[in-house]
């Protein structure tokens, strides 16, 4: 029997037996007959390898259109069967399964709130490096090596001469290297200490630092900036005071507390202060013409005591028992 013969044998038994294949087992037993790896289709193409060169282009040809035939006409009948089908299993009108809603982690939140709080007063906001060199990390922020305020930020190096930052000041000397003043900016970013993990402290954490330098401004020009921002953030009836303090970066120097009347207690909730006029210098800028004043907090801080929340370590658990009720 020619292969030409062959082929139109084998369109005629598909058709008459897949007729009569009705239930699911009956066209899969089918479909392994006749379009499975050892099927009669297959066969068909092993029969084509053996034909001369000359005969293979048209063949090759109509066994193709043959094969795309079958498969459709099976897929057909595959679609019509009953038993395949879901429409008599499924009922239209009832409503679909509930999906979870996702939520922005309370620490995006907060960085939102205090970015577009300082936004409304003319501030732009400013990244820099995570890993920096020694000297924007401390140097530059009149920390000398070998001086003793080091001692304040437990420090990871990565070489002797690069540390994972310890805050976003280093941020705030790029600023003042690239650009003349006069600067309105907050930096924003993840920090690292070498610190104990506990309830209060962590590993890393996330730091807003503002920075303004022009020939104006004043320690009551940062002082009405921070009012303003405890006003938006804790409410319009917080209440704050500024306490002298010491940072090398700064002096005179304060840091800010908020009273928080469910605890019936005083809170820090970030440092400040004047520009240190060596840092100007450090950056070339003329410490006689300008000067500036800078404030920063801990982003994780500032949640705990809006939320209430009293162990750190929930923001960085994972825990959707917890990210859920935010």
């Amino acid at each position: 029997m020619s292969l030409n013969k062959t082929i139109k044998g084998l369109k005629t038994s598909f058709s008459k037996e897949l007729s009569k294949s009705k239930t699911s087992q009956e066209l899969e037993n089918f479909r392994i007959k006749y379009l499975g790896r050892n099927g009669k289709l297959a066969s068909l193409f092993e029969e084509f390898n053996k034909l001369p060169a000359n005969e293979k282009p048209r063949f090759g040809k109509e066994l193709n259109i043959l094969k795309n035939q079958l498969t459709n006409l099976y897929q057909d009948a595959l679609g019509n069967n009953n038993e395949n089908s879901s429409s008599n299993d499924t009922d239209f009108s009832l409503p679909g399964y509930s999906l979870p809603n996702g939520s922005i982690h309370p620490l995006e939140q907060i960085t939102s709130e205090i970015k577009s709080i300082f936004q409304s007063i003319g501030f732009s906001v400013a990244y820099g490096p995570e890993i920096d060199d020694d000297y924007h990390n401390f140097e530059a922020l009149n920390v000398p090596k070998h001086h003793p305020a080091r001692d304040m930020q437990d420090t990871f190096f990565v070489n002797p001469n690069a540390v994972l930052r310890t805050h976003t000041s280093n941020v705030q000397i790029h600023l003042m290297e690239n650009q003349d003043p006069p600067l309105r900016h907050i930096c924003c970013g993840r920090v690292f200490r070498n610190e104990a993990v506990s309830y209060k402290s962590f590993c890393l954490f996330n730091q807003v630092e503002g920075l303004v330098v022009n020939e104006t401004s004043s320690f009551a020009e940062m002082k009405g900036t921070l009012e303003y921002f405890v006003r938006e953030m804790f409410g319009k009836d917080t209440k704050m005071r500024f306490r002298p303090s010491y940072f090398p970066f700064t002096e005179p120097s304060a840091e800010v507390d908020i009273w928080n009347s469910k605890l019936d207690q005083w809170m820090e909730i970030l440092g400040c202060g004047m520009v240190n006029p060596n840092v100007l210098s450090n950056v070339g800028y003329d410490n006689k013409k300008y000067q500036g004043f800078a404030f920063g907090m801990g982003i994780e801080r500032i949640a705990m005591i809006k939320y209430g929340i009293k162990d750190i370590r929930l923001f960085y658990q994972n825990d959707k028992r917890f990210l859920e009720q935010f």
